[in-house]
């Protein structure tokens, strides 16, 4: 088994125990009990240098080795680094070859075995970790929101539609109303609320506008 780059000279009383602990097939809480707080330091150096230096097959192997005794932060490490070199990978592949690409040469672009590109890309979306990231995407939902109705009360029209299907509006519409969209303009039964129109509505009447297309109340044009 290959070794860091630093040395054991501050541990070399307790090279035979480590050796030991080092060169068990799978590594559990019982075997480092009796380890003091520098060997301890020393294994969780040497996983760390392990993990960037193995690749493929070798590296689920290690992980599996020393699965019982890591930290959840180091678990919480292990996936960030697979999302993030699956993605790009991902990404890279697409660009070159307009496809999405097959697992096996994902696996072999960012350096992962085949089963654990799989494994990510099936668990992924229930994993905490995306689930938490997710949820930082949300959290600028009304900010991004209100952008878009800022740009639609100013009179762009994208953006007034993007704003009424965000909110729900336009596939709440009343069985009567008609609604033609087009790149400049909407039209509501036979209203045509072009981008000179909408800058002169006010907000409240945006609001109106609003309300009528999801059939909740307002007034007909």
């Amino acid at each position: 088994m290959m070794e860091p780059e630093n040395t054991l000279s501050n541990l070399t009383p307790s090279r035979e125990k480590l050796d030991r602990v080092l060169g068990l097939q799978k590594i559990t809480l019982t075997d480092i009990e009796d380890l003091n707080d520098a060997e301890r330091n020393y294994i969780a150096e040497f996983s760390t240098e392990m993990l960037q230096r193995l690749t493929d097959e070798e590296r689920d192997k290690f992980i599996d080795k020393i699965a019982e005794i890591m930290l959840p932060s180091t678990n919480e490490q292990i996936w960030e680094h697979n999302h993030l070199v699956i993605s790009r990978a991902i990404e890279r592949l697409i660009a070159q070859n307009g496809s999405m690409p097959p697992k096996f040469v994902i696996a072999r672009e960012c350096g992962l075995s085949r089963q654990t590109v799989a494994k990510h890309l099936t668990g992924y979306k229930t994993h905490p970790q995306y689930l938490a990231e997710m949820e930082q995407f949300k959290y600028m939902v009304p900010k991004i929101l209100a952008n878009v109705c800022k740009l639609a009360c100013n009179g762009d029209v994208k953006a007034a539609r993007l704003y009424f299907e965000t909110v729900g509006a336009i596939n709440k519409r009343r069985p009567n109303t008609v609604i033609n969209e087009q790149n400049n303009y909407l039209q509501i039964n036979k209203t045509i609320l072009s981008q000179e129109n909408l800058k002169q509505l006010s907000k409240e009447q945006l609001n109106q506008i609003e309300l009528i297309v999801s059939g909740i109340g307002g007034s007909e044009f």
